[in-house]
């Protein structure tokens, strides 16, 4: 089912875009002869006006079809058409798209956090190391549990999340800048080739703290006087660390110990405390048997009650810092200094759409949706022929010399823009399937 919601997704906000265009064609009376809401044959419309309003055989997202919006094409002199029309009503008709996708994508962030603003409390900590996972990329680099890390590439003073997101932007090796004992040195760190899909391959874990979600009744959890809300700082005096993979650490540390009792140290209302339990063996909702406590164990997080205003002003903050990452990952792939191996294809967003909506249900796609829609509207920009960004670098060219490019110029640029797109597509095809069956 999550499937069919992450090809949903991809198309509406296909759609978007499109009706973007549509909305700026109609302002400036260009005729639209077909607003199509997916691709292929037509299945069934009405005609309002000149316009088609129809629905096709493939729900893939939609197309506006202007009369005269052949960009290599050459006016017919109806004022009605899209290359009759003064050159800057068409870059806004090219910059409508856009525009459209990155409102969207402020305006879906806005309501979701509204309606809830949750996020991992280690992501806007201080990016200090709590462990690092043996025969890892970082143990190769020499980092050590205690390290604090006061510079990555360009990034200095890094929160986790910056250095999470600088880590996938970046490609090979990244020097790192880490304060140990009240010392500084530089480290080299080579990043592994699947570090945007798996950061957390690169073998550092964050100093971070769990919470009991949910104690199950009956169970020693229950019976040693746990409660929900109470931290849990460490097992038998080790802290409880973020394991690669996503595994439970409390559930790992309980299968390694076989069964013997265990001493929790937790926080309650600010006051810490040891509590000792005995786990037992049981069915697990996995399936087979393991040791188990009955408790739910999750990352704590840092959660904000926000009205719509805050909400909107925080939406746009993060829309604003995901968009310079997004441009800072097209610029590095540009000079060679990122891979299109990470880069996320259809397949791959309607895979992690999937994938987003069995994790985290409605709010994690709705999430999801703004990132694709974000995405659309910053990619669309790019001054490539084809894309929107080209159609209105090209009319800005022909601004500046006050004269049409001739249209042996235009097929020129047109075919270009199509063959490049067409091998990044490819790539990406090809990444997207490949990722399939390796994992």
């Amino acid at each position: 089912m999550w499937i069919l919601a992450g090809i949903a997704v991809l198309g509406l906000m296909v759609l978007v875009h499109e009706f973007g265009h549509f909305l700026v064609a109609q302002l400036f009376a260009v005729r639209v002869d077909v607003f199509s809401i997916g691709f292929g044959p037509r299945l069934f419309g009405r005609r309002r006006g000149a316009t088609d309003y129809r629905v096709s055989a493939l729900p893939l997202g939609g197309y506006v079809k202007m009369a005269g919006d052949d960009p290599s094409g050459e006016r017919a002199g109806a004022p009605d058409e899209f290359l009759s029309k003064p050159r800057w009503q068409r870059a806004l008709i090219a910059l409508a798209g856009p525009t459209t996708n990155i409102v969207m994508a402020v305006l879906l962030l806005t309501g979701l956090y509204t309606y809830r603003y949750e996020r991992p409390a280690f992501l806007d900590q201080p990016a200090v190391i709590g462990a690092v996972t043996p025969d890892s990329p970082a143990a190769g680099a020499g980092l050590q549990p205690g390290d604090r890390i006061v510079r990555l590439g360009s990034l200095r003073a890094p929160t986790w999340e910056d250095v999470l997101v600088e880590s996938a932007l970046s490609g090979g090796s990244v020097p790192v800048e880490i304060e140990r004992g009240g010392t500084r040195l530089t480290l080299e760190l080579v990043l592994p080739e699947n570090v945007q899909e798996e950061p957390w391959q690169v073998g550092w874990v964050p100093e971070s703290q769990f919470v009991i979600r949910t104690v199950l009744p009956d169970t020693p959890a229950a019976r040693a006087g746990f409660r929900a809300g109470d931290v849990v700082l460490a097992v038998n005096g080790e802290p409880l660390r973020i394991l690669p993979g996503g595994e439970n650490p409390l559930s790992a540390k309980l299968q390694q110990l076989g069964g013997q009792p265990v001493t929790l140290t937790i926080e309650r209302d600010a006051v810490r405390q040891d509590v000792v339990v005995t786990p037992e063996y049981a069915d697990h909702p996995d399936g087979g048997q393991r040791w188990v406590m009955g408790v739910e164990l999750v990352g704590r997080t840092a959660r904000k009650e926000l009205g719509v205003v805050q909400a909107f002003w925080v939406s746009l903050e993060d829309n604003w810092q995901s968009s310079g990452r997004m441009l800072g990952l097209v610029g590095r792939l540009f000079t060679g200094r990122a891979s299109l191996r990470g880069v996320q294809g259809p397949v791959g967003i309607v895979r992690f759409s999937g994938q987003a909506g069995e994790a985290g249900g409605v709010p994690a796609v709705v999430g999801l949706m703004s990132l694709i829609s974000l995405s659309l509207g910053i990619l669309n920009l790019l001054p490539i022929p084809v894309l929107d960004g080209g159609h209105i670098a090209m009319l800005a060219v022909e601004g500046g010399l006050r004269r049409d490019l001739s249209l042996r110029v235009k097929e020129r640029l047109l075919q270009a823009g199509v063959v490049f797109l067409l091998l990044v597509f490819a790539v990406v095809m090809y990444n997207d399937i490949a990722r399939i069956f390796t994992n």
